[in-house]
């Protein structure tokens, strides 16, 4: 495979909410157009980053205020899925490819490209399992478990000829009080409905990379390890000529619009 892209975007602030997800869009489409690998980090600020049918809970309005008692920031992407969270012990992982180096273009190609990008690292070999965590945040056929505790769950976007393999990590920090913040979200705005039709979360089926490790682990030695097992070509100073394009604009637009629905909620307090 070609050499890929890099493009860090480390921590973003408050104000940079949207961005990745409307530069995942972008990258995506560049590598289909450019036959092009692409691996993107990113980081946000603690925030809870909810799916579209997360945003259908009967009383959402009181969801997302418990969630905002907690200064977390709430924000509604522009994929599938239920709601994770991301703060400074979460790095968000994207491995973007073009569809026609997989080999047969399924969806299913996309996750074993992620989940074999994985196991070539140390914590990969601590015996990592892939299958549905059923009572953990956004459950999903390629949750990735060690022990039977979720550590990661992978989605997958395509733009055009280009396919993004989107993984969330818990690298370290408080696993137990991001699924008890989720939990909190449908338990408020579910009330009696609470595990139906929406996952009955239970902190305990989760845990991070540095609570089941011999050692300390960070952010940037997941970053190091990963890179060290991916031919890769460090292009993150030329992110801005990204954020200049007319489509990457477009895409903010599209997101600020998306969750003007949860503005309307605090407005409205």
């Amino acid at each position: 495979m070609k050499e890929a892209l890099l493009f860090d975007q480390e921590m973003l602030n408050e104000s940079e909410l949207f961005t990745p997800f409307a530069l995942t869009d972008v990258l995506t489409e560049f590598s289909g157009e450019q036959q092009q690998p692409i691996i993107h980090f990113w980081q946000l600020p603690q925030t809870l980053i909810l799916g579209m049918k997360d945003s259908r809970v009967t009383y959402f309005a009181e969801a997302l205020q418990a969630v905002r008692k907690e200064n977390y920031h709430l924000l509604l992407r522009n994929a599938g899925g239920l709601g994770v969270v991301s703060d400074s012990g979460i790095l968000n992982v994207s491995l973007i490819l073009p569809k026609d180096t997989l080999s047969t273009l399924s969806i299913d190609d996309g996750y074993e490209a992620m989940v074999d990008w994985l196991a070539q690292t140390s914590w990969g070999k601590l015996g990592l399992e892939v299958g549905e965590v059923s009572d953990s945040y956004c459950p999903g056929k390629y949750d990735l478990s060690v022990n039977g505790k979720k550590i990661a769950g992978i989605a997958q976007r395509r733009v055009k000829d280009g396919v993004a393999i989107m993984m969330y990590l818990s690298v370290n920090g408080d696993q137990n009080f991001r699924g008890e913040l989720v939990r909190t979200y449908y338990q408020k705005g579910l009330k009696e409905q609470f595990g139906v039709d929406y996952p009955p979360v239970n902190p305990a089926s989760m845990t991070t990379l540095n609570d089941i490790a011999s050692h300390d682990v960070s952010i940037n030695a997941v970053k190091k390890e990963l890179l060290q097992t991916m031919p890769h070509n460090d292009q993150t100073e030329f992110l801005a000529n990204f954020y200049q394009l007319e489509e990457y604009q477009r895409r903010i637009k599209n997101m600020q619009q998306r969750n003007l629905i949860i503005q309307e909620v605090f407005h409205d307090l």
